[in-house]
């Protein structure tokens, strides 16, 4: 096996390890960084900046999908679920990693709102049906921010989002 090939399976390895890492992909990030590049048991490469942009892609994917978990409403029986506040976290941790790297992830803005506005409008139904009580684990003050830092306008919210909040 070539050097080349040797090193093209060791950053789809790490990119794989980023994409399905933990709740904090940052820290997968910085310890893959490490690893290939720092670690004495490591490769010991020189990573080009494409390289670094690769698996600042991966993780930056795997924050996004920690963030949308616990805004879909089809998770909130399930033992994954962590819940608006979960989420709200996770939105700040991943602004912040983007911030960091100095990525601009202002794409992902629309979906996590779309995400937020779908998600409350199901959960006011399911709770106003009296098929559920509210999954909402944190408070209508904080709802209320992550919904001004989403834009999401009070129109396009369901009329009872805060009897939702405990």
């Amino acid at each position: 096996m070539s050097s080349g090939d040797e090193r093209t399976l060791i950053l789809e390895e790490e990119l794989l390890i980023l994409r399905h890492s933990g709740e904090i992909p940052e820290i997968a990030y910085h310890s893959s960084l490490h690893y290939l590049c720092k670690d004495a048991e490591g490769p010991g490469l020189e990573l080009s900046d494409r390289e670094i942009a690769q698996l600042q892609d991966a993780a930056l994917m795997r924050s996004r999908e920690i963030v949308l978990r616990d805004l879909d409403p089809d998770n909130r029986d399930l033992s994954l679920y962590r819940g608006v506040r979960r989420s709200i976290c996770n939105w700040q941790r991943h602004l912040d990693f983007c911030r960091r790297i100095g990525r601009d992830d202002s794409r992902f803005l629309p979906r996590v709102r779309q995400a937020l506005i779908g998600f409350l409008r199901r959960e006011a139904d399911d709770v106003c049906q009296g098929l559920r009580p509210s999954s909402i684990n944190c408070s209508d003050e904080a709802l209320a921010d992550f919904i001004a830092e989403l834009g999401i306008q009070d129109h396009e919210l369901p009329r009872n989002w805060r009897s939702l909040c405990p």
